[in-house]
Parts: structure tokens; sequence; C-alpha cells
């Protein structure tokens, strides 16, 4: 059994010196090194700005999209849509551990792989097949490989897969979100004794992260979370969930519109915290004016133009702190299930929007 490179760079085909995440293409060769992991593929999750681009590309035509996300994982040893740049995770079993993987896991598990699709080694052996192409998640067979600094978590023995998948696949977002209103809660207290209490408007908060970050800013003790979604039936969906103390109707991609309803629902300033969830592109302009001076952008979702929010805070002269989600924050897994767990209405969300079963 041969050595490989913790990051996985040995498994880059091409270009030389890239990291599996910017690779074009990455070998799923089975034979792990000393520091891998194989899992025996069940399912995948596609992000949910990946699975929108191909959706809309291919007018809703499921073998179309099929067929492409099959394409894309062979052609690229990996499912990395090269529109969005995103991918995904996925669950499995776990198949073999090299001798000197830190990872924790063990023959016959059950986990999600808690990192990107785009810099995982896939390989399907099932075509597809059992997939018509009309969702997110992707029942399926095959291998993928995890590296010595890959993460990944047990499936709860309390959520059914297909629902623990779909928690688990944005589960960095909550964790973040917490963390953002706790640390502006001490900045605050440090610097004025009656420093007014962090709002936190959340867009896109119908959706997985949206919603898990609603019950985040709400766990944080925020003293106002709106949530901003894109029509009236999204928000008969969180109403009376206790998710929110305000719920408004608006378009993200529309900068002024936005920004002038997220303030009259403020009381006339843009939240401490604006959260992106989104996932169509267009939403940065109207999350940095959504936002108070001195105020945290956080952008979760994948059709975020990084650029456009940096040039776009520089040419509207706004002071406000802007972060990308990673996806990664210590004890994110187990954080979201928690808020899973406690929050019935949360729970409810998920079933509706995943299924109860397949």
């Amino acid at each position: 059994m041969s050595t490989g490179s913790p990051v996985g760079s040995h498994r880059v085909v091409s270009p030389a010196g890239a990291l599996p995440q910017a690779a074009d293409r990455l070998d799923p060769d089975p034979e792990i090194t000393e520091d891998e992991v194989r899992i025996s593929v069940e399912r995948l999750n596609l992000d949910a700005a990946s699975y929108r681009q191909l959706h809309t590309a291919h007018g809703g035509d499921g073998e179309a999209i099929r067929a492409e996300v099959l394409a894309i994982i062979e052609r690229r040893g990996k499912m990395h849509n090269p529109v969005t740049g995103s991918g995904g995770m996925l669950i499995g079993t776990v198949d073999a551990v090299g001798p000197r993987s830190p990872l924790g896991l063990k023959p016959g598990q059950k986990v999600a792989t808690l990192v990107s699709l785009t810099l995982t080694p896939l390989h399907i052996s099932d075509g597809l097949a059992r997939w018509d192409g009309d969702s997110e998640q992707v029942p399926t067979s095959g291998h993928a490989i995890l590296f010595g600094r890959s993460i990944a978590a047990a499936l709860p023995d309390d959520l059914p897969e297909h629902l623990a998948l779909a928690v688990l696949d944005v589960c960095g977002a909550p964790a973040l979100v917490r963390r953002v209103v706790e640390r502006r809660a001490v900045e605050h207290r440090a610097v004025e004794r009656h420093a007014h209490a962090t709002t936190v408007a959340v867009l896109g908060a119908a959706g997985k992260s949206g919603s898990l970050s609603l019950a985040a800013a709400k766990d944080a003790h925020a003293a106002k979370v709106l949530a901003v979604v894109r029509d009236e039936i999204e928000a008969a969906q969180l109403r009376g969930t206790g998710l929110a103390d305000h719920i408004v109707v608006a378009d993200a991609t529309d900068p002024l519109d936005l920004a002038e309803t997220v303030q009259d629902a403020l009381g006339g300033r843009g939240a401490d915290v604006t959260v992106v969830c989104v996932d169509v592109p267009g939403c940065e302009h109207g999350a940095i004016l959504s936002t108070a001076t001195g105020g945290t952008v956080v952008f979760f979702s994948m059709a975020t133009s990084f650029p456009a929010a940096a040039l776009g805070a520089e040419g509207l002269a706004a002071d406000v702190e802007m972060l990308i989600g990673n996806g990664y924050v210590p004890g994110h897994a187990e954080y979201a299930l928690h808020l899973i767990a406690a929050n019935p209405h949360l729970k409810d969300l998920f079933i509706d929007r995943v299924g109860k079963e397949d």
C-alpha cells in the first residue's frame, strides 16, 4: 500500500501542481493509499446552485440532467459542475480504511462526507440508472475516496438517511451564523454598554441552509430575525414555525427593492448580519445594501460572484465585512442535527423539501 498526500494531490490527473478542488480531472482508482478511505456510494446530494443551473439549462428534462451529471463525473473523476463550480456531497458505507487514516472511520459505518464533491474522487458504476433527474438527491452505486484531511460524519440513527443527507449538506451555514451573531454580541458589549442588539436578515430563508440559519440566529439570541423569501408560498411555509420574527417577500436580485424591504422591516436601518442563501446569481449588491454600516454579510450560496461582491462593496462605499461560508466550522454537523432535533417545525420544513421516503 502506497503513501499519498493528505490533501489528495496525488489524485490529480491535470493540471500538474493543482489541488483536487481546482483540478480539471481526478483519478478515482479504487486502490487506496495508507491514509485514504474508500466509500461505497449510495446517494449523492447535488448542491442547490448546481442543480438549479442544470435544471434551467435543460428545461427541466430529467433525462438530460441525468446524462449531463453522469458525463461530468466520467469526464472529471468527480462531480464538479463547470458552470457553477460547485458539487455537493454524498452518503455511503465505509468500504476500506488505510492503516494510517486519521479520520477514525471503520468498515461498515454509514457516513456522510462533509467535503465537497468538487474535490472527491468519484466513480459511478450504475450509470445513475435509478435517478430520474428530478431532484437534488441522486440514488446511485459506485465508490468515492476520502483523503487524510477530509471530513466525514457517522449518520445519526434517529433520522432517515435522505433527511440526514439534506441537513448535513448545509451544516456549515448554521454553525457560522451562530459564531458571527455571538461574536458581534460580545464586541458590542465591549464597546458600548447599551449597544443595540444584533439583527439578522436571511435571504433565501425557506431553503435548507436558509431555514437552518434562521434557527441558528434564534439560538444565538439575535434581537430580531428577518426571513426574506421570494414569494407568498415560501412565506406561508415559514409562518407559525417561530423561526423568524418577521417574514417579507422580496426579489433578492433587485438591489434597491431588497434593501428598501429589509430596512423597512428593521426600523429604517440595515441588518447587522445578512446571510445569503439564495441559489441564483445576482444577489451580491442587494445583500450589501441591506446591511448596516459596520455589519457583516455571510455568503453561503455557491451562485455568488465574489468579484461582484468585492467590487460592488467598493463601488457603493459600503463599510461591511464579507465572509465566505466555506462549509466547515468545528462541530458543524452535530450542531445542525441538534437544531433539527430541537425544532419540529424546522424538521417539517426539511421533510417537505426532500420528502418522507424515497
